[in-house]
C-alpha cells in the first residue's frame, strides 16, 4: 500500500490538492490523507491514450519501432497508444499482416498498444476477420497516403464498407481531403507557403462535408482525423452525432506565418495553416466541436525529411510528437485561458 499526493491532482476534470491511496497497483481511494510520497506541485493524473500513432514496424523500423515509440509515449505521460495501419510493411489490411505486426511488437512494449486496421481498395473482405482479431476500427485515405502500399479509397468504396463497420460496432477513421482540390506545387519549393497552397482549407472542408453525409445516411460512426482548419472543424460540428473529429498539437502550437524557408520538419498533411485556423481549433476544443487531441506521431529519418535541401515538395509529411503532446497541449490550454493563443 502507498499513498501519494500533490497540490495538483487531476480529479473529475479539476486540478486540486489530493492524495491517492494505491493497493496492489489499484487506486482505492482519492482523498486528503497525508501522503507518504509527496510530489509537491507536480501534476498527478491518469495516463493518456493516444489513438493516432504511426509506429512503422515492421518494414520501416528505422523510422520508428515499438520499443522507441512506447518509451516516448511513457515519457510523455501516455500509457496507451493505438497504432495506425501504415506506414508499416505490410500495412495492417489483413489478418496475416496484423499477426506480423503483433509479432514485431512482442517483448518491446512499455505501454499498452492497440491496433487499427486499414481500408484500401480490395480489402473489404478483411473487415470482419480483423474485427474478430481485435482491431479497433479502420483507417482510410481519400487522397494519396504517401506510401504505395496503402492506396486511397473513393467515396463509393468508403460508402460500401461503412454498413459492415456499423454492424460490427467499429468506427471508420478518415483522412479527409478532396483529391480534386489538391494542387500542383508552384513557386520556390523551399518556401512553406508554396506547399501550403497545394492543400487548401476548402478541400479539407469539402471532404469532411462528404463523409458527414455518409455518416448521416448510413448511421455509421465516422471519425475525421487531424482536423487542421476552421472550415473543416465547422463541417464536423455541423455533422451528425455519429461524426467526430480530432486535432493535433502541431496545429494548436504553430502557424504558417512562423515557418521559415526550408524548415521541412514542419511539413505534414493536412498542413499547418495560418494563425486564424490555430485559434479556431482551440475554440473548437473548448466548445466541444472537436473531441480529442492526438499526436499523429509520424517520424522519419533526416534524409526523408529533406533537411539537406529544404524541399517541401519532396519531404516526407509527418511530425514526431508522441512525447510532447501533453506538455504542448497543457501549456497551450493555460495560454488560451489567459486570453492569448501566441
Amino acid at each position: 500500500m502507498a499513498v501519494i499526493g500533490s497540490t495538483r491532482v487531476v480529479v473529475d476534470g479539476e486540478v486540486r490538492p489530493a492524495s491517492i491511496r494505491i493497493e496492489h497497483g489499484v487506486i482505492v481511494e482519492i482523498g486528503d490523507a497525508r501522503p507518504e510520497v509527496d510530489f509537491g506541485d507536480m501534476v498527478v493524473m491518469p495516463g493518456l491514450v493516444d489513438s493516432h500513432v504511426h509506429v512503422n514496424e515492421p518494414g520501416r523500423s528505422e523510422w520508428e519501432g515499438f520499443s522507441t515509440a512506447t518509451k516516448a509515449a511513457a515519457a510523455g505521460g501516455t500509457t496507451t497508444i493505438v497504432d495506425m495501419p501504415l506506414n508499416s510493411i505490410p500495412p495492417t489490411v489483413s489478418v496475416g499482416a496484423l499477426f506480423e505486426k503483433r509479432a514485431a511488437a512482442e517483448g518491446k512494449l512499455v505501454v499498452d498498444v492497440g491496433f487499427w486496421g486499414g481500408l484500401i481498395p480490395g480489402s473489404e473482405d478483411q473487415i470482419r476477420p480483423l474485427v474478430a482479431e481485435g482491431v479497433s476500427g479502420f483507417k482510410s485515405f481519400l487522397v494519396e497516403s504517401g506510401v504505395d502500399e496503402f492506396p486511397s479509397v473513393s467515396p463509393e468504396q468508403l460508402a460500401g464498407a461503412l454498413p459492415m463497420m456499423r454492424e460490427l460496432g467499429v468506427p471508420s477513421l478518415v483522412h479527409a481531403e478532396d483529391p480534386a482540390r489538391i494542387l500542383r506545387m508552384s513557386g520556390d519549393p523551399t518556401v512553406y507557403r508554396s506547399y501550403l497552397e497545394t492543400r487548401p482549407a476548402d478541400g479539407e472542408a469539402a471532404a469532411v462535408t462528404m463523409v458527414a453525409g455518409l455518416a448521416r445516411a448510413i448511421g455509421a460512426r465516422v471519425h475525421v482525423l487531424h482536423v487542421s482548419s476552421a472550415e473543416a472543424m465547422q463541417a464536423v460540428a455541423d455533422g451528425p452525432e455519429t461524426l467526430s473529429g480530432e486535432t493535433c498539437p502541431h496545429y494548436l502550437t504553430f502557424c504558417a506565418e512562423d515557418i521559415e524557408a526550408g524548415a521541412t520538419p514542419f511539413k505534414c498533411a493536412p498542413p499547418i495553416r495560418g494563425a486564424e485556423h490555430r485559434d479556431a481549433l482551440w475554440e473548437g476544443l473548448i466548445e466541444g466541436s472537436l473531441s480529442m487531441v492526438v499526436s499523429d506521431h509520424s517520424p522519419a529519418p533526416p534524409e526523408v525529411k529533406r533537411l539537406d535541401d529544404g524541399d517541401f515538395g519532396e519531404a516526407w509529411g509527418g511530425i514526431g510528437s508522441l512525447q510532447l503532446r501533453l506538455p504542448a497541449t497543457w501549456t497551450g490550454r493555460q495560454i488560451v485561458g489567459s486570453g492569448s493563443h501566441s
